[in-house]
């Protein structure tokens, strides 16, 4: 006879179902063998079954016992293949009905002593099964966050005992409840910051399209600052993007009792940080910095001390909005449509000249700092804009009267423009044909772009990239059009490189100007 019962794989943020059979014959000698591509953790699994089962008071039959995690050529990975296989085994050799562990997906891992613990991946799981229509067995310390899945049978035992008293009806398991739910908030506020009113404006035009954003500015400044800021400029998380979120932090194990949040992501990896930290992967594949800011802010903070690999490890999810980790025996996809925000001194002195102090190094101290970031990079940076030092005459201002809950409000109405307008994408995520129809200039706008994108040396990407910014512009100051003051403010959001004012200017062919001037 074969029991069985399910268990997932997680690929990516996504659980994939996999199917556990469990045989136990007389036929050949003693052995427990575990087969179905599972790593080092799970063949692991049957001497913390077999020590779980002593601690019951039970003994694995002196027989053949054969796991299958089928499909087969699907990589098995993690220690939540445990209960499973503890529970096809119970129900193999008699000690619990076969059919009890029917039409469920259990996952968790087992202590030598029998007792049930917390695994990463509950949420997707739940997920997975509910969109299946099977129920799911958890550990308890699982089982809030796994009850906001919806409403499927859900099992979230402390032990083995509890769970084989329950199938035997001596013990009924109550449902347990979701986790709570955490509403949005920010403990800063733009009041704090003195002067910057610049990039204060910046930060908001940023917030308002989910547009990507680079602060320069010596040390002091105020950029870190006005970077934690932004939290509270954006809008809460939807109900979907909230699922999004929470199921990449559940993969991450990230999930504390269960309990969700509406305020959208925010991580700050160090510089020392590796591309398998940043984007995900590794030996077993996890999440990255990258993928937990998926629908938040991913803040780098002195940005040239980035590794250039890490950077340019970017890239890609910044126009795409995922990240695709190649592995040899798999290839796994993560979510990443997160909003960069950067800050960087302008040398490596910190000063770059700012404020009349001369630069240590040198005239070429920039440019040699600011190089360590790649041109294809820098052209997905929307906004650049340069933060000045603050003077001793700023701190001494009074605090400002706008701060960031009349900020956030205008945001909140400009992305609700543009997502009704855009089919809900924010201007930062516009397609090349959507663009043209909701950002297309008036005609002094656009002799002004064609004029600053042949003077400037914008690439294509950046010359759209200035459309969307102005696109946001219009919609915060409530105008359906774009127009030439829209597009001069977009302009002015994209500072000069230093040291390479002197580099041959590439000019727009007509076919990247896709008009006639």
């Amino acid at each position: 006879m074969v029991a069985r019962i399910y268990t997932v794989a997680f690929e990516g943020a996504e659980a994939r179902r996999v199917d556990v059979q469990v045989q136990v014959t007389s036929a050949g000698r003693q052995y427990f063998n575990i087969v179905g591509l599972a790593d080092k953790a799970v063949a692991e699994s049957r001497e913390r079954v077999r020590a779980a089962f002593a601690a019951l008071g039970m003994s694995l039959p002196g027989k053949r016992i054969t796991i299958n995690l089928a499909p087969a050529d699907l990589p098995k990975e993690g220690a939540h293949y445990d209960l499973p296989i503890a529970l096809g085994l119970m129900a193999a050799i008699g000690a619990i009905p076969v059919d009890a562990i029917e039409g469920f997906v259990a996952i968790g891992e087992l202590s030598l002593d029998g007792t049930i613990a917390r695994v990463p991946g509950a949420l997707p799981a739940a997920v997975m099964a509910n969109a299946e229509g099977l129920g799911l067995i958890c550990p308890k310390p699982n089982g809030a966050e796994a009850a906001w899945a919806g409403d499927l049978p859900l099992l979230a035992p402390q032990n083995l005992i509890q769970l084989m008293n329950h199938f035997k009806g001596t013990q009924i398991l109550s449902r347990p409840e979701p986790g709570q739910m955490l509403e949005a908030k920010s403990n800063s506020d733009l009041r704090d910051v003195r002067g910057q009113e610049t990039t204060k404006r910046a930060l908001e035009v940023a917030a308002a399209g989910g547009h990507n954003l680079l602060m320069v500015g010596p040390p002091g400044s105020g950029k870190s600052m006005l970077a934690e800021r932004l939290a509270g400029l954006l809008p809460p998380l939807t109900a979907k993007e909230l699922l999004d979120v929470s199921m990449v932090h559940s993969v991450a194990g990230l999930l504390e009792r269960g309990e969700l949040s509406r305020t959208r992501p925010f991580r700050s990896p160090h510089h020392s940080a590796s591309m398998a930290a940043m984007v995900g992967g590794g030996v077993k594949a996890k999440p990255g910095e990258a993928s937990l800011a998926h629908r938040g802010v991913l803040f780098l903070d002195e940005l040239p001390e980035f590794t250039p690999q890490v950077l340019d490890s970017l890239r890609q999810p910044l126009e795409t909005g995922e990240i695709a980790v190649a592995r040899v025996n798999a290839h796994v996809t993560y979510p990443a449509r997160f909003q960069l925000i950067a800050a960087m001194n302008p040398c490596r002195c910190g000063t770059g000249g700012a404020d009349g102090i001369a630069c240590r190094r040198g005239e070429r101290c920039a440019a040699d700092y600011q190089a360590r970031i790649s041109g294809p990079f820098m052209d997905r940076l929307d906004i650049q804009i340069d933060v000045p030092a603050v003077t001793p005459a700023d701190l001494a201002l009074p605090p400002c009267k706008e701060g960031t809950a009349e900020v956030a409000a205008r945001v909140a109405l400009a992305r609700r423009v543009q997502l009704e307008r855009n089919g809900g994408r924010t201007n930062a995520e516009l397609t090349q044909d959507l663009l043209d129809h909701v950002a297309e200039p008036d005609n002094d706008g656009r002799k002004l772009l064609i004029q600053a994108a042949e003077t400037l040396g914008l690439t294509a990407r950046g010359y759209h990239r200035v459309l969307k910014v102005a696109r946001t512009l219009a919609d915060l100051a409530g105008s359906e059009n774009v127009h030439r003051l829209h597009i001069a403010e977009s302009l002015s959001h994209r500072r000069a490189r230093k040291g390479l004012v002197n580099t041959p200017i590439p000019k727009l062919s007509k076919h990247h100007r896709n008009f006639n001037p």
